[in-house]
């Protein structure tokens, strides 16, 4: 009977770095693409103005989707809850800027609905948020 000639490698002694080479570039990929959707939230086509004020600070933000559906924040509200909501969140709403981040393809109706509830709320201060016209 033959004897075969076996030989054990160690796997120690080479290393094999290329999977986790590509698994961390898959990751970063990943990170790449989801962070611009992470950070802009919940997405809204904004309507474009000449004039836009830059905005530094953190702000209190009630955004209204296509679908004509009120977030505040990230959480979605019901239209009459929205001024007691914002009172919670922003106790010092009168010296605050409220901003509406409103998708251009929502009737106005809906816009004013917004508006309203704020103002019945007790909310005075309410920025509308536009984009550039060359962005």
């Amino acid at each position: 009977m033959p004897q075969l000639n076996r030989q054990t490698e160690t796997s120690l002694a080479d290393i094999n770095i290329v999977p986790f080479v590509d698994v961390v570039l898959v990751l970063l990929i990943i990170f790449l693409i989801t962070a611009p959707i992470l950070q802009s939230g919940i997405e809204v086509e904004l309507p474009k103005t000449k004039t836009v004020k830059e905005i530094t600070e953190e702000r209190l933000v009630i955004t209204i989707d296509r679908a004509q559906r009120v977030y505040l924040g990230n959480d979605p509200v019901n239209v009459h809850d929205l001024g007691k909501l914002v009172k919670a969140k922003a106790p010092d709403y009168a010296t605050r800027s409220v901003f509406i981040r409103c998708d251009q393809a929502v009737p106005f109706g809906s816009f004013a609905a917004v508006v309203d509830a704020m103002r019945q709320g007790g909310i005075q201060n309410i920025s509308v948020v536009t984009e550039p016209i060359g962005k």
